[in-house]
């Protein structure tokens, strides 16, 4: 039996939740060294590039409204076996993306409260628990779960900004751009990860209730939260921090400070669990909804198509991905991998994903329209920061790798009706 579908409110937070991340927590510190005051341009122009990005997905999600999202878009423009590729890109990315996320959340939070390694590996341990826990038992629940996340977030962070405004210092802001305008550019490059995550929720079209209706609104109103959200704290924290951001590694922990004192710690842990949780969240929806998708178009086992249809909970796709995250984190642990290396080769995966798609873009939506342009810049210019993968190129490679191997075995799509009674078996 189908679920309930989400809705605006919904779907706008599993966005909103798949863009922001733990990274918030650092960035402004790491741009204003490199650009001082002038890094809030920065903010303002990646807010800006996310624009035809947004547009692009928004638009072929709105017309191919299905679970396979980016490699659906990449079927419908050059086939079965390129689409297997990028979604083989996206769904075996997930169980190193995801660990090393919650990681990461859990470093901040065993900081904020005085543990050590150990705490840090608790903590992470939980935060991916909870994230499987919540899409275990529906997107709508998850979607719940996402909307209350994203909805304390936001007041967290504007609180934080309302309370340590008092202290600001308009002379802050001078001078502008110690380093020069040109240096808008690095700082830029430093905060472009802040703003990835439309891939992840392409995934998701199938499962709002009018798709036509709602993508667009959800797209516009995640544009503008996260508009508010980064930029609002970038400037904040430049007019309240001066010289103090770049010299930083926690400058939303100093920002708290200057407003709430003490308690600025309980505050920091408490942003960091949320922002980690609604980022695997919104993830995990749609990696494991992408797993049934491709196994009931032939590109992975046919038992995992179980939960493709819209409003279905994909479990064995979710299984999957819960095994191998556990698989990913052991070996990580044994061998003593590190951190940032892992972190590089989802990232190249990802990605490669959004390439993919704004390429199909150039193909699937009207020609010559805005949309269509901006299609064309934002592939252009993700195109180049792929190629600044280096060495963690031969991640996509290999799995493009095993997804023609897998489809030339012989693996065909589930017949229609197999497609409609895989959710029942």
């Amino acid at each position: 039996m189908s679920a309930a579908r989400i809705g605006v409110s919904q779907g706008t937070a599993l966005y909103v939740g798949a863009i922001l991340g733990a990274g918030i927590l650092a960035l402004p510190s790491l741009a204003a060294q490199e650009a001082g005051p002038a890094s809030v341009l920065a903010w303002a122009l990646l807010l800006l590039f996310c624009v035809p990005v947004a547009a692009s997905f928004a638009a072929m999600s709105t017309h191919h409204p299905d679970g396979g999202g980016v490699a659906t878009f990449v079927s419908k423009a050059y086939g079965h076996r390129a689409s297997a590729m990028v979604g083989y890109w996206f769904y075996f990315a997930l169980p190193a993306g995801a660990p090393v996320t919650a990681y990461v959340g859990g470093q901040y939070v065993a900081d904020a409260v005085g543990g050590g390694q150990g705490a840090a590996l608790g903590f992470a341990g939980c935060l991916l628990a909870a994230a499987f826990g919540t899409n275990a038992v529906g997107l709508r629940v998850s979607g719940r779960v996402q909307l209350v996340l994203v909805g304390l977030l936001g007041l967290l962070l504007l609180t934080a900004c309302l309370l340590a405004l008092p202290d600001a210092d308009p002379g802050n802001m001078t001078p502008f751009a110690p380093h020069g305008l040109l240096a808008v550019g690095p700082a830029a490059s430093l905060l472009f990860f802040s703003f990835a995550g439309w891939e992840a929720v392409t995934h998701l079209a199938g499962e709002f209730r009018n798709p036509a209706r709602d993508l667009r609104l959800v797209t516009l109103l995640t544009l503008v939260v996260i508009g508010v959200l980064y930029v609002g704290l970038a400037l904040t924290c430049v007019l309240v921090l001066g010289p103090e951001l770049a010299e930083s590694e926690v400058p939303l922990s100093l920002l708290l400070e200057a407003g709430i004192g003490g308690a600025a710690n309980a505050f920091t842990a408490t942003l960091a669990a949320m922002l980690t949780l609604g980022t695997m969240n919104a993830y995990l929806a749609g990696a494991s909804r992408l797993g049934a998708a491709l196994a009931r178009d032939g590109s992975l086992p046919a038992w995992m198509a179980k939960g493709n249809l819209p409003g279905e909970i994909p479990r064995r796709s979710l299984g999957v991905l819960a095994v191998l995250s556990v698989l990913v984190s052991a070996v990580s642990l044994l061998v003593g991998a590190d951190l940032g290396s892992v972190m590089l080769a989802a990232s190249a995966c990802f990605i490669a994903v959004t390439v993919a798609g704004l390429v199909a873009g150039v193909k699937l939506l009207p020609s010559r329209r805005p949309v269509w342009y901006g299609a064309i810049l934002a592939a252009a210019v993700m195109g180049v920061v792929l190629l600044f993968s280096g060495i963690f190129l031969l991640v996509p490679v290999a799995l493009a790798g095993g997804a023609l191997w897998y489809t030339r075995r012989g693996a065909r799509p589930l017949p229609a009706a197999e497609k409609a009674t895989a959710t029942s078996v």
